[in-house]
C-alpha cells in the first residue's frame, strides 16, 4: 500500500493528527491494534487514566473526546481501553491531567473533594471525566441525568450518593479552560479536517481511516480480509481479552456520509457508522420503548462510540437493536465498492456467527419504517442489572390493529435462538384475533415453544427464557388493549420517580 504524506485533499495521509487538550499532535507510527489507553499510559506516561476491566465496563479509563457535530463542538466520554488510537484522528482529546489549572482543581474535581466522593481513588479519574462531559453537554445535573452518565463508571469504595451530591453542586456551565478555548478548538478541528484518507502502514499491516463513505467502500472491497471497525466496543475486546492480532483494520468513524441520520415522513435511515448517541433521538421518536432500550444499551461511553451498523454486522444473538429493527420491518443496505443490495433485516442473520455479508461488504445503512396509524409497538429488555448489562432476552412486538382485531403481528426475540429471529408461529396464532382473546393469547404463547428452543447459560436458564417470553407477549397485548400499566412500565419510570421526589 502506497504511503504519501498529504497536507490537503487528494491522496492518503500517513500521519495521525489530533488535538491534545487543544494542542496539535502528529504521530507517524500507529499500530492497527494500538489502543488509546496504551498510547496514554505507555507513550505519554499520562497515568491518571486508569486501566481497570480493559473491556469497556468499569469506566476507570474514561476520557473526553471532542469533535464537531453539525458545526457544534461536542465532548463525549469514551472508554480509552477499547478505543483504537487510529480512530481519534481529527478529534480533541482531554484527560484528567488536563483539568486542574494554575494550582486550582477543576470545579468537578473540587466538588468531588468537598462531598467526599472518593476513597481509594482508582475509579475517580473516570468518574471526574464523565461528569466533566456532562457538565459541558448542556444537560442539567438532575439525579436522573447523573445516574445515566455514571452508569458506566463503577465504584466499590465510596458508594454513589456522595458522587451524585458532588455532581449536583457543580455550577453550570463550567467556566474552565475548555470553555475558554472553545472557538480556538472549533477552528483547529476544522483545519484538521483535510478530506484525506488516513493510511498508516503497508499492505501487510495497516490502520486506515477513509475520509468518505465512497473511499471506505472501495478500501473494504480492495481488502476483504481486513477487520472493519466502527466503535470497537466488541472488536476492542478481541484485542484486549482474546489477545487477537488484527493486521489490517479499517476504521469507519471519519467517513463523511457514512454516519448520516435522515428522517423522512415515513422512515428513519441510519447510516452504518452512526453511533447510538447520534441515532438515538431519531429512533426514540418512532416509539418511547425504542428510546428506553437504547438508553440501557451499555453506558454513555459505549453509546458515544458503538454503532447501530456494527451491532447489526456483529450478528450477536443477544444484540439489542436487531429484534427491534426486525419487529419494525427494517430494511438493510449493503455496499461492496460501487455495488449495493438491499434485504429485509431478518434475512441477514443466517446462523450463529454467520450473516449474509460477503467479503469486503459493508453494512451501509438501515432504514426503519415509522409506525403508521393502527400500529402499536412494545419492546422489553430483560437483564440481571438494569443498566449496562447484556440482555438475557429482548422482546420486540409490533401489532397492526383494526376494529379491535390484530390484522398482522411481527414478533421478534433476541436471546432465544442462535440468531435474533421472528416468532412466526406465534404471529400466525394471533392473526385475526381480538386483543382481549384469552384463547388466542394461550395459543400464541404455546406457539413460542415451536418457534424457539432456548439454551441455558450464565445469563438465564432455558425454562426461564421461555416463561418470560410468554409473559412478555401477554404483557404487550394487555398494554396495547389499554390495561393500566403505569406501575409496571419501565418507560417513563425515571421521570415519574423524579416528579414524586
Amino acid at each position: 500500500m502506497a504511503r504519501r504524506k498529504t497536507a490537503t485533499g487528494g491522496g492518503p495521509r500517513d500521519r495521525l493528527r489530533f488535538l491534545r487538550n487543544g494542542r496539535p499532535v502528529e504521530l507517524d507510527a500507529v499500530g492497527p491494534n494500538e489502543t488509546l489507553l496504551d498510547y496514554l499510559r505507555l507513550r505519554e506516561r499520562a497515568n491518571g487514566t486508569k486501566e481497570g476491566c480493559n473491556e469497556g465496563d468499569c469506566g476507570a479509563c474514561t476520557v473526553a473526546l471532542g469533535r464537531l457535530r453539525s458545526g457544534r463542538l461536542v465532548h463525549e466520554p469514551v472508554n480509552a481501553c477499547i478505543r483504537l488510537l487510529g480512530s481519534i484522528d481529527g478529534c480533541d482529546l482531554v484527560t484528567v491531567e488536563d483539568l486542574a489549572a494554575g494550582g486550582a482543581l477543576h470545579p468537578v474535581q473540587q466538588a468531588m473533594v468537598d462531598h467526599h466522593g472518593s476513597q481509594c481513588g482508582f475509579c475517580t479519574p473516570g468518574i471526574v471525566m464523565s461528569l466533566f462531559c456532562l457538565a459541558h453537554s448542556g444537560e442539567p445535573m438532575t439525579r436522573g441525568n447523573v445516574n445515566d452518565w455514571l452508569a458506566g463508571n463503577l465504584c466499590r469504595c465510596t458508594g454513589y450518593r456522595p458522587i451524585a451530591d458532588a455532581a449536583a453542586a457543580i455550577a453550570l456551565p463550567p467556566e474552565d479552560a475548555l470553555a475558554r478555548r472553545k472557538a480556538a478548538t472549533q477552528k483547529a478541528l476544522k483545519e484538521l479536517d483535510d478530506g484525506c484518507d488516513l493510511v498508516i502502514g503497508d499492505k501487510n499491516a495497516f490502520v486506515a481511516a477513509p475520509a468518505t463513505a465512497a473511499s471506505l467502500a472501495r478500501l473494504c472491497a480492495r481488502h476483504p480480509d481486513a477487520t472493519i471497525v466502527g466503535g470497537a466496543t466488541d472488536v476492542g475486546l478481541w484485542i484486549t481479552k482474546q489477545l487477537r492480532v488484527l493486521p489490517r483494520t479499517i476504521l469507519t468513524g471519519r467517513a463523511k456520509g457514512f454516519a448520516d441520520v435522515k428522517v423522512t415522513r415515513d422512515a428513519v435511515r441510519i447510516g452504518g457508522g452512526a453511533t447510538y448517541a447520534q441515532a438515538g433521538a431519531a429512533l426514540a421518536a418512532i416509539d418511547p420503548d425504542v428510546g428506553e432500550v437504547l438508553r440501557r444499551i451499555g453506558s454513555m461511553q459505549v453509546r458515544a462510540t458503538g454503532t447501530v451498523g456494527g451491532n447489526i454486522a456483529n450478528g450477536s444473538p443477544i444484540g439489542d437493536t436487531p429484534p427491534i429493527l426486525i419487529a419494525l420491518g427494517a430494511t438493510l443496505e449493503l455496499h461492496r465498492g460501487r455495488a449495493s443490495r438491499r434485504m429485509a433485516i431478518e434475512d441477514f442473520f443466517i446462523a450463529y456467527g454467520k450473516q449474509d455479508r460477503r467479503p469486503g461488504e459493508l453494512v451501509a445503512a438501515v432504514t426503519v419504517p415509522k409506525l403508521r396509524r393502527g400500529q402499536h409497538f412494545r419492546a422489553y429488555k430483560i437483564s440481571k442489572r438494569f443498566d449496562q448489562d447484556i440482555s438475557a432476552l429482548l422482546a420486540a412486538i409490533r401489532l397492526d390493529v383494526g376494529g379491535g382485531r390484530i390484522a398482522q403481528a411481527r414478533i421478534a426475540f433476541g436471546g432465544m435462538a442462535a440468531t435474533p429471529r421472528r416468532a412466526k408461529a406465534a404471529e400466525e396464532a394471533l392473526a385475526g384475533a381480538r386483543l382481549d382473546d384469552a384463547d388466542a393469547l394461550r395459543d400464541a404463547q404455546a406457539a413460542l415453544t415451536a418457534d424457539f428452543q432456548p439454551i441455558s447459560d450464565m445469563r438465564a436458564g432455558a425454562g426461564y427464557r421461555m416463561q418470560v417470553a410468554q409473559n412478555l407477549l401477554a404483557k404487550a397485548l394487555a398494554e396495547i388493549a389499554g390495561a393500566r400499566s403505569d406501575a409496571t412500565r419501565v418507560t417513563g419510570l425515571r421521570e415519574r420517580t423524579e416528579a414524586r421526589a
